[in-house]
């Protein structure tokens, strides 16, 4: 089988070359080709700007595109636009692939602590969540069969944002009555994996999944585990900043569970611990 993986980020690297151990012919499109692993055949394009080549061969397309910046027209550019080519791309070419789009959980605007599944309404309701949104609806105005994962947070080798906050001593604990706001995550190979999963195995996916490990878990929880685990201090109280004052969900993951998906780091614990271990070594 030929795959197309239309941004090679981290996670779209790693995805491909589990498509590559699986004995699948992987193409990977990022501005850089040279940066690609061997085992995926890398094409330059900037997808922002350039429409790609599609081979007609092409069975499976996954598009997984990662915006520079949190900025609304980076967003736009990147995810729009950079969707637009892969389409425009597709429509140019015999192939009639499966295609799944990575977007992101953010899309949601719960901000009551209140449990989140795929059949909830998305609001966008952030200039960055918006620009997702309309993501979204090109693609369900081009490709209505495709299938969006939508993806919480995503940690894992080289996404260790919260070990080095608690480790170098800048974590705070949230200040606010009843504790921080909820987090949803997932492990950067489970990511990778559930998307191999959905694009080979389930033969008819639903529209949507969420994209998020079994456990929905307060941010303090979170960084009081790491600091234990990297036998440090725990972090003090503070007032809530920046990301942290945004919105308050629990997403539920049984939609994904119920096609038979098996996580490799089911909560949190066992994710953070392989990478305190340095277990799931970034790939070249």
């Amino acid at each position: 089988m030929s795959v197309l993986i239309a941004g090679c980020g981290d996670l779209g690297t790693e995805a491909g070359l589990r498509f590559a151990a699986d004995g699948h012919r992987v193409v990977g499109l990022r501005r850089r080709a040279d940066l690609l692993p061997a085992r995926i055949e890398g094409r330059s394009v900037d997808l922002r700007r350039e429409t790609p080549v599609v081979d007609d061969d092409t069975e499976v397309v996954v598009v997984a595109l990662a915006a520079g910046s949190r900025t609304p027209g980076e967003y736009r550019a990147t995810y729009v636009d950079g969707l637009r080519h892969v389409l425009d791309g597709i429509a140019a070419s015999a192939a009639d692939p499966r295609l799944l789009v990575v977007s992101s959980t953010a899309v949601y605007d719960v901000a009551d602590g209140g449990l989140v599944t795929e059949e909830t309404p998305a609001r966008g309701g952030t200039p960055t969540a918006d620009v997702l949104l309309e993501a979204e609806r090109l693609l369900r105005e081009r490709a209505p069969e495709a299938v969006l994962l939508r993806l919480g947070g995503v940690y894992g080798p080289g996404r260790e944002r919260l070990i080095e906050q608690v480790r170098s001593g800048a974590a705070t604990l949230s200040d606010r009555p009843g504790g921080s706001p909820h987090t949803n995550r997932i492990h950067r190979d489970d990511a990778a994996a559930a998307i191999v999963h959905l694009t080979t195995t389930v033969s008819q996916p639903e529209s949507v999944y969420l994209g998020v490990d079994d456990e929905p878990v307060r941010l303090d929880d979170v960084l009081l585990f790491l600091a234990d685990e990297l036998g440090v201090e725990a972090p003090p109280s503070a007032p809530p900043t920046g990301r942290q004052s945004g919105g308050d969900k629990r997403l539920s993951n049984a939609r994904l569970r119920a096609t038979g998906f098996a996580f490799a780091y089911p909560t949190f614990r066992e994710g953070y611990r392989a990478v305190i271990a340095g277990e799931g070594a970034r790939h070249a």
